[in-house]
C-alpha cells in the first residue's frame, strides 16, 4: 500500500501494488488476485469506497504497471468519476 505523493483525490486514497512488475490486471491473474485481496481488506475498513484499476489506454490506463486505487467515499463528497452521472455523456457514447 502506498499513499499518492499528491495526497490523492480524496482523504484516505491509497494505491495497492504488487511486489513484482505486472503491466496490468490481465497480464498475470495470479498476481492480480493477491493485489485485489489486499485492496478488499483495505476497503473493509470503510463504509463506502471505490476500487479502481484500468487495462489499456482506451480504459484510461496511464501508468503501465498494475496498481489498484482504493478511494474512501462518503455521501455528497463531490468527487466525480468518469462513469458517474456528474459527467455529461459524450456524443456517440453507448
Amino acid at each position: 500500500m502506498v499513499r499518492p505523493r499528491s495526497g490523492g483525490v480524496h482523504p484516505g486514497h491509497v494505491f495497492v501494488l504488487p511486489r513484482v512488475r505486472v503491466e496490468d490486471a490481465g497480464t498475470a491473474p495470479e498476481v492480480t488476485v493477491v493485489v485485489m485481496r489486499r485492496a478488499a481488506g483495505l476497503m473493509a475498513g470503510h463504509p463506502a469506497a471505490n476500487l479502481i484499476t484500468s487495462k489499456g489506454e482506451a480504459a484510461t490506463q496511464s501508468v503501465f504497471h498494475l496498481h489498484v486505487h482504493v478511494v474512501p467515499r462518503q455521501e455528497g463528497d463531490g468527487l466525480p468519476l468518469p462513469w458517474t452521472p456528474q459527467h455529461t455523456a459524450r456524443p456517440g457514447a453507448a
